[in-house]
């Protein structure tokens, strides 16, 4: 490791870091059964604590990802570790598809809505019934964005999977500390 470095990223950084993996995780488990099918049958979303679940918390990623980013460009420098050029491409190529998932996911979601002109539903009782400036716009018949949404949803999960299992990999075997810069605790 660069001994100029902190060996810890900072506390906001650790707290938007988990906090969105727990999020992006909750509306996973919660995600589509077949809530366009059930839409197009006519079930009102708002019926659905699940759907207004999965929706408030895909607007969440959204908030939390946009200010990730924005502290991204303030915060204290983030800890740097010595690893193989390709290791550190594969760490670089691999936060940067989660990044663009991050933003992929409620942009394809309301997309997905307002192509299909579904409404958008979130806790608290708030409701965009149309989104006319997506069902009338030309991106709205690119896709079945609905079906974009679920591959992204599933491809974020994966992907995660395979960021924990090379930082368990890193810390395990490596012990250089990539683990135990995200872990929150004692500097």
């Amino acid at each position: 490791m660069n001994p100029q470095a902190t060996p810890r990223y900072d506390r906001l950084s650790q707290a938007f870091h988990w906090l969105t993996a727990i999020v992006v995780t909750i509306a996973f488990i919660l995600g589509p059964g077949g809530f366009g099918r059930l839409m197009h049958e006519g079930v009102d979303p708002a019926t659905r604590i699940d759907i207004v679940w999965h929706e408030s918390l895909g607007i969440l990623v959204l908030v939390l990802t946009l200010l990730r980013l924005l502290w991204v460009a303030f915060r204290p420098a983030a800890p740097q570790f010595e690893m193989s050029g390709p290791m550190h491409m594969a760490s670089k190529l691999g936060h940067i598809v989660l990044w663009l998932l991050l933003l992929a996911l409620p942009v394809t979601a309301l997309l997905a809505l307002g192509s299909e002109d579904h409404p958008l539903t979130l806790l608290g009782g708030v409701r965009v019934d149309h989104m006319p400036w997506i069902a009338d716009s030309a991106i709205a018949e690119l896709a079945d964005w609905g079906d974009v949404h679920g591959f992204l949803g599933d491809t974020i999960m994966w992907l995660a999977g395979v960021h924990a299992a090379a930082a368990i990999f890193h810390h395990v075997f490596l012990k250089d500390g990539v683990l135990r810069a995200m872990l929150p605790g004692r500097k």
